[in-house]
Formats: structure tokens, C-alpha cells, sequence
């Protein structure tokens, strides 16, 4: 038998198990619980032998039977040593140990004894953990926001980095932030304000974007090729170098404190984009299709309506999502060219409600989440049609 190459795996394996739980325990105090010992000697020690004799076992007893059976085991253990913590902590553990076990059926003694399988298997386990990393960076802020936003006053200065969640206070309870910042700051009007703005935004935006990505991807006229190539240029200047001049042209044109304004400003800063998102795909589309439809007796309009659009469904789609996230979370213009708390949208309102010293945290965080959380719904539902679209027209068929 070949000793080094399990002995290796097991200790490339234990480490991604040993950050894993460390990860977890750090969290566990955020949640205010005293973990005076973290046992990181006997969690890579634990999480070897749980690698090892998985190995050992091998086919002999079925996957989900070993699975639970270890999990258990080291689950138990680490609950003997920490004690004080709380139930959940422990089933936290036990699902970490689920999902590292189900990690390890993919790997077996015919794998480690192959060449190069220790890099594999590095390679493999320091990608999941990246992947992990990086999840926990970006989920812990969110979660920090809507944790915060569920307190009261009196349990933020008590202790302000106690993350955990007190369901004893019951749904009005730690829902009262939100009723406070719809009720007495008028959340659902900026709601409102700022699915017009986007919306809009998303509409005019197109309704330019897809003949001029049209023209610039089928037709000749002078100066394309530098229309191609230096569509986005108006992305090298900063966007506070264009809010004064901007600014004074709309104080004097009477476009501030209004959604007029904001979406000729949105839609200018979104169609370069959006054009050149489109053009690319457009390019991709067979020319043979258009001159069907034009030997059919389409006429150019026809020929964008009735063939080009239903096949660019998901690069408009796509387009449609990029520029609605823009503006939605568009913060520099409003601040500049909104005044009136009437005109609002949720990230000028998110700012007012910041101004005053004595606005209590939790209605800040409450507000976030409000903001955060429709785009957030939004981008994960149309996921699918954000990466089809950018990655379409990449390769010309």
C-alpha cells in the first residue's frame, strides 16, 4: 500500500475541514457566545482521522451511513471540548462535516495512487474553500445588515457585536423597524419612485439600444469603426466629473427634483453599454436569416422586430438586468440633482435618513435590506439570462 499519497490527501483535506470549522467558531462568537478555547490542534486532528478512515472504509459501508457516522463522531467531540455553546452550534458543525464527507466520496484510493493526484486534489479542495471564502465575505455583510436591522436600540448598546437574533421578541418585534421606516419615513413612496426611475430607465434605454446596436452591427455609414471601438469611452471619465456641468444645465433647464432628469441622466451613462453589449450578439445572428425576411417583404423595421429581437431574448435580457441594477443603486446623481424628500429614491433616502446623529442604527440597516433585497431577488432569479447574455456572441456561428 502505498502510505505517502493518502497521508498527504488526508492532510490537504484536514486543512479545508480546519478552516471550514474555524471559520464557524469565529462566527459563533460574533453570535455572543464565549468560546474561551478554539482547539485547533484537535480539529485538524479530528478532521485527519475522519479523512483517514473514510479512505479505510472505502466501498465497505455505504456512503451516507459512513457520512452521518463520522459526522457524529467529530461533531460530539468538539461539543465535549467547547460544551457551553448553544445546540445550534453543534448542528452547524454536524452539517459542515455532512458537507466536507460528501466531499470526500469523490476521491478513493485508485485516485490518490494515479500520478499528479495530491496537486488534484490541492487544487480541488483550495478552489472550494476559495469559493467559500469568498461567499462568507459576501453574505456576512447582508447578513450583519439584516440581523441589525431585527434589533432594538436598547440590545445595540448593550452590546453592539452580538449578531445573533432574539426570536423571543416575536414578528412585531423584530419587524418594527421596517413599519417604522414605511410608516414614518416613507419607504413605499421612494419604493415607488425608484421602480419608476429603473424601469424607465430600462425602457428608454432599450428602445435606443437596439437599433443603434443594429446599425452599428449590420449597416455601413461613415465613421462606424470609430463608433464601434469608442462607445464606452464616456467610461474613462469619472462620474463626478460630469455631475457639475451637468448639474448647472439641469438647475437651468428646471429637469432637478424630477424623474424626468434622472432618467435622461441614466439612460445617458447606460446606452453605451448597452450598446455595445448588443452589438455583439447582433453580429452573431446569420445575415442570411434578415435576407429571408426581406425576400419575404420585411422591411428594416420588420426585419428588427419580427427576427432579430426574438432571438436576442437573452442579450436583451441581460442588458434589461444590467441597466435596471444601475439604476437602482444609482447614489451620486441623486444626491446631486434631488432635493425634495418627495423625489426621493431609495438611495437618496437611505442618505437622509443618515443625516440626522440621533437615527437609530437599526432603521438604517432596515432601509438597506429594503434596498438591497428586490435587486437581489431580481438578479437571482434572472441569473440564467445575465450570463447567457454576456458570454452570447462571444463566438461567431
Amino acid at each position: 500500500m502505498k502510505i505517502k499519497p493518502i497521508i498527504t490527501f488526508c492532510i490537504i483535506s484536514s486543512l479545508f475541514l480546519f478552516c471550514l470549522i474555524s471559520i464557524w467558531k469565529i462566527l459563533a462568537t460574533l453570535q455572543g457566545n464565549n468560546l474561551k478555547e478554539f482547539n485547533f490542534t484537535l480539529i485538524f486532528t479530528l478532521g485527519f482521522l475522519v479523512s483517514l478512515t473514510y479512505l479505510i472504509i472505502g466501498n465497505k459501508v455505504h456512503h451516507i451511513i459512513k457520512s452521518i457516522i463520522l459526522s457524529l463522531i467529530f461533531t460530539i467531540v468538539d461539543a465535549y471540548t467547547v460544551q457551553s455553546l448553544p445546540w445550534w452550534y453543534s448542528l452547524a458543525v454536524f452539517l459542515i462535516l455532512i458537507f466536507f464527507t460528501n466531499k470526500l466520496k469523490n476521491y478513493n484510493k485508485e485516485f490518490l495512487y494515479s500520478e499528479h493526484s495530491s496537486e488534484k486534489a490541492l487544487f480541488d479542495f483550495a478552489t472550494l474553500f476559495g469559493i467559500t471564502l469568498f461567499s462568507f465575505v459576501i453574505l456576512f455583510p447582508f447578513y450583519m445588515m439584516v440581523v441589525t436591522s431585527f434589533k432594538t436600540q436598547a440590545l445595540l448598546l448593550l452590546n453592539p457585536l452580538d449578531f445573533s437574533i432574539d426570536i423571543k421578541q416575536g414578528l412585531k418585534g423584530l419587524f418594527k423597524s421596517y413599519y417604522i421606516v414605511f410608516d414614518q419615513y416613507k419607504f413605499g413612496r421612494y419604493m415607488l419612485t425608484s421602480s419608476i426611475v429603473s424601469f424607465g430607465t430600462v425602457i428608454v434605454t432599450l428602445l435606443f439600444a437596439i437599433p443603434a446596436a443594429y446599425a452599428v452591427a449590420r449597416l455601413n455609414f461613415f465613421g462606424k469603426t470609430f463608433l464601434s471601438t469608442s462607445i464606452l469611452i464616456i467610461y474613462m471619465f469619472p462620474a463626478i466629473v460630469l455631475v457639475i456641468p451637468l448639474y448647472t444645465v439641469f438647475s437651468q433647464l428646471g429637469l432637478r427634483n424630477s424623474i424626468l432628469g434622472l432618467l435622461i441622466v441614466y439612460t445617458a451613462t447606460t446606452l453605451p453599454v448597452a450598446i455595445y453589449m448588443l452589438q455583439g450578439y447582433f453580429k452573431s445572428i446569420p445575415k442570411e436569416l434578415e435576407e429571408a425576411g426581406i425576400i419575404d417583404g420585411l422591411k428594416w423595421f420588420g426585419v428588427i422586430f419580427k427576427i432579430i429581437i426574438p432571438l436576442s431574448i437573452p442579450a436583451i435580457s441581460s442588458v434589461a438586468l444590467y441597466v435596471f441594477m444601475i439604476a437602482w443603486n444609482e447614489f451620486l446623481f441623486s444626491l446631486m440633482f434631488l432635493d425634495k424628500p418627495s423625489s426621493f429614491t431609495l438611495s437618496r433616502a437611505i442618505q437622509f435618513l443618515n443625516v440626522g446623529a440621533e437615527t437609530p442604527r437599526q432603521y438604517l440597516m432596515a432601509g438597506s435590506v429594503i434596498v438591497t433585497l428586490p435587486i437581489l431577488i431580481i438578479f437571482v432569479y434572472f441569473e440564467k439570462f445575465l450570463v447567457s447574455g454576456l458570454t452570447a456572441g462571444s463566438v461567431k456561428g
